[in-house]
């Protein structure tokens, strides 16, 4: 019996051990693939985030969106030419129906005497096209009157316009586009900064601006 037992008990001990060092890794690699999860999931959410502020900023700056359905060349088969996907001769066209005779002998009216129907004008009324963003901010800026931050523009426009969906980050950008266009004005108060929409001149003030003498 000791003999026999010997044996056993280290074959049992290294069971043990390899047992326990596949444990180990396991748990390893699921920590290491939560991980990753963990990130990819962050990495996720960040895209989609990014995705809504780069639409509402293409919807700011009026750039239009790529057409969808476009088309795409066909592969290349292995002599160099295109690949064609339809090798079925077109069908061959039925000849016209011949005229009647009383169309024939009439005053060339069709033999039902009927007149061709017009076309039907379509009732709906044509839907007004919904004013940009860049419109509402400017809009927004001459009605006060005193300068107004990025964050209250976008607040108020999004309590008058909920379904917009506006954002402050995309406020700023388009109130900085107008600063750039001067058609607004740009002030620090502190670390604070305003904005005011650019006041239009007078059609004499830019006459008298034109016809004056440099010289003088």
């Amino acid at each position: 019996m000791p003999e026999t037992a010997g044996p056993v008990t280290e074959l049992a001990s290294q069971y043990v051990s390899q047992v326990t060092k596949d444990l180990e890794e396991n748990v390893r690699e699921q920590e290491r693939v939560t991980a990753e999860i963990a990130a990819l999931q962050e990495r996720l959410a960040a895209l989609q985030h990014d995705h809504g502020i780069l639409l509402n900023m293409q919807q700011a700056l009026g750039i239009a969106a790529p057409a969808a359905g476009a088309v795409v060349p066909a592969p290349r088969g292995k002599s160099g030419g295109a690949r064609r996907t339809d090798t079925k001769k077109p069908a061959p066209k039925k000849p016209a129906a011949k005229k009647s005779a009383a169309g024939k002998a009439g005053t060339g009216k069709p033999a039902t005497g009927k007149a061709p129907a017009e076309p039907a004008q379509s009732s709906q009324p044509t839907q007004p096209s919904q004013p940009t963003l860049v419109e509402l901010v400017r809009r927004y800026l001459a009605e006060q009157n005193e300068p107004r931050s990025a964050a209250e523009v976008a607040e108020a426009l999004g309590r008058t316009y909920p379904e917009r969906a506006v954002q402050t980050k995309v406020v700023r950008t388009t109130l900085e586009n107008l600063v750039a266009r001067n058609g607004a004005h740009r002030s620090k108060q502190g670390s604070s900064v305003f904005y005011t929409v650019a006041a239009e001149p007078a059609p004499e003030t830019a006459e008298k601006a034109e016809g004056a003498d440099p010289a003088e």
